[in-house]
């Protein structure tokens, strides 16, 4: 396992993608789609095996609820691990739009 602090995160707002960075590497990326005025659905979430279980999947799904709230959207959770995380952290209870447990 790559233990590192200086994981750096970029939105692409071509592709509607977070990236997560380390040394010029993309090692984590999340997807999403805005949906309507109001919605965005997190579409998909990956990081590297050697980089899980440090809290970057976490940080990328972050990442897009807090854009989600700048954007006053709501967030529908495609994504297992996106749906995962909204299910066990309170954070996402605003901007959550379906329960889906």
């Amino acid at each position: 396992m790559c233990m590192t602090n200086d994981v750096q995160y970029f939105v692409s707002e071509n592709d509607n993608t977070y990236y997560a960075v380390v040394d010029n590497q993309t090692i984590g990326e999340i997807t999403y789609i805005r949906v309507g005025i109001d919605k965005l659905i997190i579409e998909y979430t990956n990081v590297a095996p050697e980089f899980r279980h440090q809290n970057i999947g976490l940080t990328l799904v972050r990442n897009v609820a807090n854009l989600a709230r700048k954007q006053h959207r709501h967030v529908i959770t495609l994504c297992p691990f996106a749906r995962a995380m909204f299910n066990k952290y309170p954070e996402f209870d605003d901007i959550r739009l379906m329960n889906a447990h």
